[in-house]
């Protein structure tokens, strides 16, 4: 899926991906910036997450639950040093746990995650619009 929206359009951009099946653990790639968290928390709201939803960035992984009582892991490792840091979170009790897993910066536990991911790929282009590859 490929598709290039504006940020009025996120709640139809989440509609389409959650439309396609992706797999539950989600790997979003972009620039800093780029609105990652922003469809994130919207990927969130249209599973039924009621309550706020925020960036992980200091604690590295927030759970939500939505209103069927599923779980929603979203994992921020913009400020993780070593893949053993993962590991001492109990990173692998997370992505094997069957529950949605979004997940920011995964390139620093490249070598944890299992294969069966789905991939977004966001970028920002010069009009402020956003291009995302849903692979």
């Amino acid at each position: 899926m490929n598709i290039v929206f504006s940020l009025d359009q996120i709640k139809e951009v989440a509609e389409q991906i959650l439309a396609q099946n992706p797999k539950k653990i989600i790997l979003f790639n972009g620039e800093m910036g780029v609105g990652k968290t922003t469809l994130i928390k919207q990927l969130c709201k249209s599973l039924g997450v009621q309550d706020a939803t925020s960036s992980p960035t200091f604690s590295l992984v927030n759970e939500y639950y939505t209103s069927n009582n599923q779980i929603v892991y979203h994992f921020d490792f913009y400020r993780l040093n070593k893949e053993t840091e993962a590991l001492d979170m109990g990173v692998d009790d997370y992505l094997y746990s069957g529950n949605w897993c979004f997940i920011e910066w995964s390139e620093k536990i490249a070598s944890l995650l299992p294969e069966e991911t789905s991939i977004i790929n966001i970028e920002l282009l010069a009009d402020g619009k956003r291009s995302l590859e849903l692979i």
